[in-house]
């Protein structure tokens, strides 16, 4: 199995990656989302440690869950051969209909046929009002490359 692009990554690639992944996150299927990482693919994100497929789906069934009405932006950060990073926010609302937006950074470790391996995310939460909501579903194509505000 494989996931173009392939590393190493030069700008235009390592920007396709980033927005495939934003793309993936956003259908909200961890099944699918799962297949971009090897089977042995080791995460942190936030306190969490995760390592394998079945892991990953596990964990993404309970975000999604957890984290209703999810919808993801992803920009590009840097990258040096088969290493990207990523600064991201994401908003959905909780059970008690509270909204959030999360702000967070990824450092993404890939194989050479384009599967991360290794994904860490550190990742910071606000509570919002649902009228500050700006992230109401996947990218719209004329919002491709417009960068994330830094609020």
């Amino acid at each position: 199995m494989s996931r173009p692009p392939f590393p190493p990554f030069d700008e235009q690639t390592a920007a396709q990656k980033v927005q495939a992944a934003e793309d993936a996150w956003n259908t909200r299927d961890p099944e699918r989302v799962a297949l971009a990482y090897t089977a042995d693919s080791e995460w942190r994100n936030r306190d969490r440690f995760i390592t394998g497929r079945d892991e990953i789906v596990a964990f993404l069934r309970e975000k999604w869950a957890r984290e209703l009405d999810y919808a993801l932006r992803k920009e590009l950060w840097g990258f040096r051969g088969n290493r990207i990073a990523v600064r991201f926010q994401y908003e959905c609302r909780d059970a008690a209909g509270q909204c959030w937006r999360s702000y967070g950074n990824e450092l993404w470790e890939f194989t050479e046929d384009g599967l991360m391996s290794r994904r860490e995310a550190s990742i910071n939460d606000v509570p919002i009002a649902a009228a500050e909501r700006r992230i109401l579903g996947p990218r719209p194509e004329s919002e491709r490359g417009v960068l994330l505000p830094i609020r």
